[in-house]
């Protein structure tokens, strides 16, 4: 989590004003912040654009009673190319835009299931591993004598008797 917060807080923005400044050389000052502000109304535009249209294909496939997982990952990579377009910067920007290309997200959409598949597979089959050693480990008996006396392994069980009354 620190790698993270350190690359958002320390190496984005070391990148970006070195970009601005590199691009303030070649085209100018302020040539440089009428881009900033021309890419920060257009990603607005196309925000607003791409988030309303995801917006209304959620609601059309769930009132059809379809899982909108498609859509749902387009609003995110909506929102999160909101946040980068607002953000001033070239390169923030660049990935904003890349962000609400639709074959771009598909391709990112794509790796992340790939990705997720490979986790959730890898995480069953250890799940199953370990439940099985378990169950090799402390066998289960039923008899009266082990009905009654309490069970010493570690287990989220307790075991007892109640009674009710009326």
């Amino acid at each position: 989590m620190f790698r993270i917060l350190f690359v958002l807080f320390i190496v984005v923005p070391i990148i970006e004003i070195a970009l601005l400044i590199q691009v303030s050389d070649i085209i100018g000052g302020f040539a440089t912040i009428a881009l900033v502000i021309l890419t920060a109304i257009l990603g607005a535009k196309l925000v607003k654009q791409q988030g309303l249209s995801a917006y209304s294909n959620v609601q059309g496939q769930m009132a059809r009673g379809q899982m909108p997982a498609s859509e749902l990952f387009t609003g995110l990579c909506v929102i999160i190319a909101g946040v980068l377009l607002m953000t001033p910067g070239i390169m923030t920007d660049a990935l904003g835009f890349m962000l609400l290309t639709p074959a771009i997200r598909s391709k990112l959409a794509g790796a992340l299931m790939k990705q997720m598949t490979v986790k959730m597979h890898t995480t069953m089959q250890q799940s199953q591993h370990a439940y099985s050693e378990h169950e090799q480990a402390q066998p289960f008996e039923h008899n009266e004598q082990s009905s009654k006396q309490p069970s010493h392994h570690s287990s989220n069980t307790i075991e007892g008797e109640y009674e009710r009354k009326d």
